[in-house]
Order: C-alpha cells, then structure tokens, then sequence
C-alpha cells in the first residue's frame, strides 16, 4: 500500500495506488516473460543482483526512476497503465495537476 495522495478537479483526495489496483511487480514480470526472457537476464539490465529482480516482481508500487529503467529495458510504456486507470477511473476531463 502507498500513501501517494491525488487529486481531481473537485478537491477530492483519493489514495492512489488503492483506487488503480496496478500491481507494477506483476506487470513488469509478466511482460518479461511474454518476451521469453529471464530473471539474471533482467538482473543483467537493470545492472542488479538476481535476487532484487525477484523482489521487484513483489513490489505493488515502484520508485518512478526504477520503473523508468524498467520501461526502457523491456521497451514498455508502464507509465500509461496508470494514465488509463486514472482515465478509466475519473475520465480525462476531470485530471487536473492544479492544486
């Protein structure tokens, strides 16, 4: 679970991580082994020990410059899961980054 606070027009303050029920751990691994590749590969990539990939694949939620690394090692966009949850969730008209 995170304590990452969001916001829409409406002043609404929502927990993020709760309301897009992304498992980015799942999703990461999931696309690594739709592209037949494997964990020491992955391990080799992101310049890790074996046994941090495996708990990355735990992890629910992920620091942005760790999954940017992931994005550009497995060439997947994972920030737009996000962007289509919240769309999903609240529409595109409703985002706001105002405060």
């Amino acid at each position: 679970m995170c304590n990452l606070k969001g916001r829409y027009k409406g002043a609404v303050s929502i927990d993020v991580c709760t309301a897009m029920s992304i498992h980015i751990g799942q999703e990461s691994e999931t696309e690594l082994r739709r592209k037949g590749r494997g964990a020491t590969w992955f391990a080799n990539e992101l310049h890790c020990d074996r046994t941090n990939v495996y708990n990355i694949f735990k992890r629910e939620g992920i620091d942005t410059i760790l999954l940017q690394r992931i994005c550009a090692v497995l060439q997947r966009d994972f920030f737009a899961l996000y962007c289509a949850a919240w769309e999903d969730r609240f529409g595109a008209e409703k985002y706001s980054t105002d405060s």
